[in-house]
């Protein structure tokens, strides 16, 4: 055991693991205060807000983070500087891309505090940008214990001051400037991380080649990502009423915690290990992929087991009957996320390889799934038909991820099939536990809909 923690992976794993929970238990209790002293319209103009600037910086992704990991000139100061600047220039684009959009996005959802609130949460984009690439640096290093101390002190930071800016001045002020706030601290420390590394303004023509030519695939990788990502709130919006949308909405985010812890390790861990190893033969590398993936799918496997067995009842113990049609769409959704763990956990090889354009294929096919399997689902069976179709559509993109890890000789086939027979057998001892005991089925609630 001891042994096993000196590994890189494994010690990274539990600095995600350890990351991401503390991270969702602040989040949570800060928005149980926050909701206390501001109105729920507050909450919904910075979503939409948000949900604007986030839309923009995904579908013009170029990968630069990831370019730094990925490449072996990742250390150089030439291409870290040139990365830096690239991320500066993007920035005000991007800010001024939102400025642009603005009096449109106010006209028409006729609210005129968008005017001056859109441009303000949009100056993230420009903080950003000038954060040290000391971040991408950390993780390709997989220093993620620096890492994780240095997003939890940022944090703490940005949500005590949101909630004293939102104690003496309950204002849609306190969301926007106190969230602005945690962003340039974020943006100052950043060039305080690592020793002796400071980023300044540069030009290298052949590093600019080279991020930009692994940010094509990224661009649209990531463009794609969004669309199927937010996909499904659109359409729903449009076929069900505002009220169902919302029990979709907490049904939703609660199946898909596994997921985003996925995304994080995908990132964060596998990644940057299969970035070490992206010279070795195909053989080698697939075999190291391999045994990282063993442990990640494995503990995946009995999270996701419980979550869809059991998940109904923490929606029963936490919301009350307006949300009870989330109780079977819980189960439905959190099944269909061992679909995304065998993806998340396959594409850190092929970027290693500077492939990202096969996890764009991937997301084509899960946008696909996710507009016509929800469509052609409610048209046949409802909203029942619906959520089955956004369940399965994560195994839209594992399977035309498949094409990419085919091709460049990365199959995991034999894995995949294993685990995924540990994963049906631990799902059905769980749900066989739960009949037994007298407790019904998780998707019981479908027949009262």
């Amino acid at each position: 055991m001891l042994q096993a923690l000196k590994r890189p992976a494994v010690r990274g794993t539990l600095w995600i693991l350890a990351n991401y929970g503390l991270s969702q238990s602040l989040r949570f209790g800060s928005n149980l205060i926050l909701t206390r002293l501001l109105v729920p319209e507050f909450f919904g103009l910075m979503a939409l807000a948000n949900t604007l600037r986030i839309g923009l910086e995904l579908m013009s992704d170029m990968g630069i983070d990831q370019s730094i990991i990925q490449n072996k000139r990742g250390d150089e100061p030439d291409f870290l500087n040139t990365a830096w600047t690239l991320k500066i220039i993007r920035g005000f684009f991007l800010w001024i891309l939102c400025l642009a959009i603005t009096v449109p996005v106010a006209q028409w959802y006729e609210d005129d505090r968008l005017r001056l609130l859109i441009p303000i949460v949009s100056l993230t984009t420009i903080f950003q940008g000038f954060n040290s690439t000391s971040i991408a640096t950390l993780n390709r290093r997989m220093q993620l214990g620096i890492f994780t101390i240095f997003e939890l002190a940022i944090q703490i930071f940005s949500l005590t001051v949101l909630i004293a800016w939102a104690w003496f001045s309950p204002s849609i002020w306190a969301l926007s400037l106190g969230g602005l706030a945690g962003i340039v601290a974020e943006m100052v420390a950043s060039h305080f991380l690592l020793p002796n590394y400071r980023n300044r303004l540069a030009w290298d023509w052949d590093a600019f080649h080279v991020i930009f030519a692994f940010g094509k695939g990224m661009f649209f990788a990531t463009a794609l990502m969004f669309l199927a990502d937010q996909a499904d709130r659109f359409l729903l919006g449009k076929l069900i009423s505002f009220e169902a949308l919302g029990v979709y909405t907490i049904a939703f985010t609660l199946a898909t915690l596994p997921r985003e812890v996925l995304k994080n390790l995908s990132y964060r861990v596998l990644f940057p290990t299969a970035a070490k190893n992206a010279e070795l033969p195909r053989s080698e590398l697939r075999a190291a992929t391999q045994r990282h993936r063993w442990l990640i799918l494995l503990g995946t496997a009995v999270g996701l087991s419980l979550l869809t067995a059991f998940g109904d009842f923490a929606i029963s113990l936490l919301y009350d009957e307006r949300y009870a049609a989330a109780t079977w769409m819980l189960p439905l959704m959190a099944f269909g996320v061992w679909f995304s763990a065998l993806f998340y956990t396959a594409t850190p090889a092929l970027l290693a390889l500077g492939k990202p354009i096969y996890t764009a294929y991937s997301n084509f096919g899960r946008l696909f799934v996710v507009v016509f399997g929800l469509w052609l689902g409610f048209q046949m069976y409802g909203l029942v038909g619906a959520v089955v179709g956004i369940a399965f559509s994560d195994l839209a993109s594992y399977l035309v991820l498949y094409y990419g890890l085919l091709r460049e000789k990365l199959s995991f086939v034999l894995q995949d099939i294993q685990l995924t027979l540990i994963y049906f057998a631990m799902l059905a001892a769980v749900l066989g536990l739960r009949y037994w005991l007298g407790w019904g089925l998780p998707i019981d609630g479908i027949w009262a809909t």
